[in-house]
């Protein structure tokens, strides 16, 4: 295989860097990695508040609108990112990311001419084709412009792109949305507008993004002659490590909630309490913002800190968190006015994210630098399915079956049944624990 995409500089030319980059640039990097990431769950998440337009417009029950969220973004979204972090293994990364970058930016344009259900279901699975080659390449470029002991603040930076971008796409959406931005404007415009300024974005990120030499900042330095393992060798290293299983299927039960909490809650604040289109956006997007921004830095600070003593904590502070989600999440869901509930949903918010920056960073250290996109994306692959592909359908289907007992507070309970699974999370980050100092590397 080539070492190179066509016209991309080399990784092995990038591996005769001699010295890491200055924390001037590495500080750059991240800031145009945070952007991409941002663009990735803006062009993501835009569709939970414009669910609510798109229902009307299109006829949806909350079953199709499970479809559009969850299915028809993750099972390609899933599925390939494997294989394209199996090639950013080998090839330059940066490229990889420009070139998803343009891709799910295009296809999110191409949402907003769906005249059907099924011509958005094709545009979505589009842009999860496109997003496919976004996030592994982004975790394995962290691990080798920052040292082991900053990844977790790093990985935990970079990882407000989801709160941030979620937040921005709910809130420009709903502005859009509702006409705010301008005269005829709808939520079609609101997609086409979002995929656009992603376009634009890639070029500049090619530019000026470098790619590093792989691993040269880690205390266990990579075996040259293992420089390219086959899938099938990350496998058998994986399979070796239970921390890694662990921590994954912690994630991806706390992801399923997650992700469908970022789709519906939107939905649930308009018909349980009564509120519109732009005052929704606010009010999720704030709590996006503050609460999910607040949890994602601090679960990387305090995981680098007390992770000095001992690796257990980067899956102990995610478990501690997680046990402390699902009440809060119901004393949210079942408040009696927006209020209330806004407030209150704060703090699960904070804890339900403060995981990422721990374990992403955990997986970084779990094999050597040359298998690190590909074990993120047998990680992403799990819990991108369970969470983006079951999570969000399964809330929706949930609300459609209460429909007939509960009318519009179906969502309320759908909700507050699914905020079980923190609960099955800790106990995966409590097994996770006992294994994570044996198995760390890095």
């Amino acid at each position: 295989m080539s070492e190179n995409l066509p016209g991309a500089p080399g990784v092995a030319a990038a591996t005769t860097v001699p010295k890491p980059p200055s924390n001037l640039y590495r500080g750059y990097v991240m800031v145009m990695l945070f952007l991409v990431y941002a663009f990735n769950f803006l062009d993501r998440q835009i569709i939970s508040i414009l669910a609510i337009p798109i229902r009307e417009e299109l006829g949806l029950d909350d079953r199709q609108l499970g479809l559009l969220g969850g299915i028809a973004f993750a099972l390609l979204y899933s599925v390939l990112g494997v294989p394209i972090a199996w090639l950013a293994d080998r090839t330059n990364r940066v490229w990889i990311i420009t070139i998803s970058l343009g891709v799910w930016s295009g296809f999110t344009a191409l949402c907003g001419m769906a005249q059907n259900f099924w011509q958005l279901f094709a545009a979505r699975v589009g842009v999860g084709v496109g997003e496919a080659g976004g996030v592994a390449p982004s975790y394995s470029l962290i691990a080798d412009y920052f040292p082991p002991q900053a990844r977790a603040r790093a990985l935990a930076f970079y990882s407000l792109g989801i709160p941030l971008g979620s937040a921005f796409g709910v809130i420009a959406g709903a502005q859009i949305a509702s006409g705010n931005v301008g005269e005829g404007l709808d939520w079609r415009w609101a997609f086409i507008i979002v995929g656009l300024a992603g376009i634009a974005l890639a070029p500049v990120f090619r530019l000026t993004v470098r790619e590093p030499a792989r691993g040269q900042l880690d205390t266990v330095k990579m075996d040259a002659k293992a420089a390219k393992p086959s899938f099938f060798d990350v496998i058998r290293v994986l399979l070796k490590k239970p921390a890694f299983w662990f921590l994954t299927f912690g994630a991806a039960c706390s992801s399923m909630m997650g992700y469908g909490v970022f789709f519906w809650v939107p939905s649930f604040l308009a018909r349980s309490y009564g509120l519109d289109l732009v005052t929704t956006g606010w009010m999720f997007g704030g709590l996006l913002i503050i609460g999910g921004a607040a949890g994602i830095v601090l679960g990387g600070f305090i995981s680098d800190w007390v992770g000095k003593k001992s690796k257990a904590w980067y899956a102990l502070v995610p478990g501690i968190a997680f046990l402390f989600t699902m009440p809060f999440y119901a004393v949210g869901v079942l408040a009696p006015n927006a209020t209330i509930a806004f407030f209150v949903f704060i703090i699960p918010n904070a804890l339900a994210l403060a995981w990422l920056g721990p374990v992403l960073s955990a997986f970084q250290n779990l094999v050597p630098a040359s298998m690190r996109t590909v074990a993120s994306s047998v990680f992403l692959l799990i819990n991108n399915l369970l969470g983006i592909g079951v999570g969000i359908y399964v809330l929706g289907e949930l609300s459609t079956i209460l429909a007939p007992a509960f009318g519009d507070e179906s969502l309320r309970y759908s909700i507050l049944i699914g905020s079980c699974l923190y609960l099955v999370a800790a106990g995966f980050m409590f097994l996770a624990a006992r294994f994570l100092p044996r198995n760390w590397e890095g």
